[in-house]
């Protein structure tokens, strides 16, 4: 359980990785339904072997909103309390994730403020790599803010 005083100690040193997830077709296309992006190199598997990427591939936002799941298999914060996702600074998605692919999360704490009463902020660096990839899928920085529990 890392408080702020344990986040500010870990400044700069990588947190991870988490365990290889795999991201599957119906992961991809239940995003799809959801998101109404249904973009044919995201659901067509058929048309997408012959496009840029020689398979489907998941969606940006759909890395994007795997990321939290996977630094909670990293981190934990105080209980009890309410962590929120604050907001991000910056996104990137330097390569895809091909469907069926495995992925995994690896995290650095940039910085760590005290935030409202009690409570703290740490902006992540959260790097998504792919199995057998050099290039991550996604580099994103994170701004996650936790509260106490009130009264």
């Amino acid at each position: 359980m890392l408080d702020l005083a344990a986040w500010r100690a870990r400044l700069g040193e990588p947190i991870g990785p988490s365990p290889w997830r795999r991201v599957e077709q119906q992961t991809v296309d239940r995003f799809a339904e959801i998101t109404g992006d249904r973009q044919w190199i995201h659901v067509d598997p058929v048309r997408a072997r012959r496009g840029p990427f020689g398979a489907p591939i998941a969606h940006g936002y759909l890395t994007l909103a795997l990321i939290p799941t996977m630094l909670r298999e990293l981190v934990a914060f105080p209980e009890p309390g309410l962590t929120v996702n604050y907001g991000l600074n910056r996104v990137r998605f330097p390569a895809p994730i091909p469907v069926g692919a495995a992925t995994r999360l690896v995290a650095t704490a940039l910085a760590a403020e005290p935030a409202g009463p009690g409570g703290f902020q740490v902006v992540l660096e959260c790097r998504v790599a792919v199995a057998g990839q050099a290039k991550p899928a996604c580099i994103a920085e994170c701004v996650v803010r936790w509260h106490p529990r009130p009264g």
